[in-house]
């Protein structure tokens, strides 16, 4: 089984570029709705080495959109849950499953050297935004996630250079915030150009209002959640799908997208 487990791969990229995608070592910061999708495809895809950072549990709330959430899996760690379904797609992967919230705290601790990739798939601004600071300063390559909630239309996500971003709220708050950091261009994200959304009337603020079925059994309190978003069943998935396409690619180097951030 093990040769078959990746024939059809092999049968379009070959064997060269197999072997590279087994030596590699990839993060995924964030395994909900765009991270599990993505981190899933890395592992089909036959990457070696993969890294999950989460501090979040699987919530009845996640099942419409997030891969790892299942009627059994409820309240359980989300990389946990994503690292035990990563060793079934490829038992040969090395799988570092870390329940823990990335901050400027615990940067050396979660992002330590010998990364060829990272994903960010945050939704916290403040630790998304440190992140991508710190793989650039580290030139670590990677590619950030924008906003995937409150969104409808497939047809409307692109990659591109965070600075050539358009329409997208959180892009715009991120391309600012990095310029400030002299950070000018060389992020790759992954966005869409869907015009916002307004709230719905049923929005809800987790501080006030929490809906998530299991709040007693978190490990975590809803008291500094923002308001909850809308989001679809393919919108995030799509989004992780096509981060972890442009990883793979780049990892074959296969793909002509740069890497190299600039600086002011």
């Amino acid at each position: 089984m093990k040769e078959q487990r990746f024939s059809r791969m092999q049968l379009l990229v070959g064997k060269t570029a197999m072997e590279q995608l087994a030596g590699a070592s990839v993060a995924v910061f964030g395994v909900g709705g765009v991270g599990s999708y993505a981190t899933e495809a890395l592992a089909r895809a036959g990457v070696g080495s993969l890294t999950l950072v989460d501090f979040d549990d699987i919530c009845a709330t996640n099942i419409n959109r997030q891969i790892h959430a299942l009627e059994d899996t409820v309240g359980r760690s989300k990389v946990e849950v994503m690292a035990e379904r990563c060793c079934q797609i490829n038992p040969g992967c090395q799988v570092i499953p870390k329940y823990a919230f990335y901050q400027a705290e615990t940067a050396l601790e979660l992002l330590p050297s010998g990364y060829d990739y990272v994903l960010d798939c945050i939704d916290h601004i403040t630790a998304k935004l440190h992140l991508i600071e710190t793989c650039v300063k580290r030139r670590i390559p990677v590619i950030s996630s924008m906003g995937a909630a409150n969104k409808l239309d497939p047809t409307q996500i692109k990659v591109a250079d965070i600075s050539a971003t358009e329409k997208c709220r959180l892009a715009r708050i991120i391309r600012k915030e990095l310029r400030q950091r002299a950070i000018t261009q060389g992020v790759q994200v992954v966005y869409s150009t869907e015009e916002f959304r307004p709230l719905s009337d049923e929005a809800h603020v987790c501080a006030d209002n929490c809906i998530c079925p299991h709040r007693e059994e978190q490990r975590w309190s809803c008291s500094d959640r923002r308001v909850i978003l809308g989001s679809s069943s393919y919108i995030p998935p799509i989004f992780g799908l096509t981060m972890a396409g442009v990883v793979v690619q780049q990892l074959m180097g296969k793909s002509p997208l740069t890497t190299d951030a600039r600086l002011k």
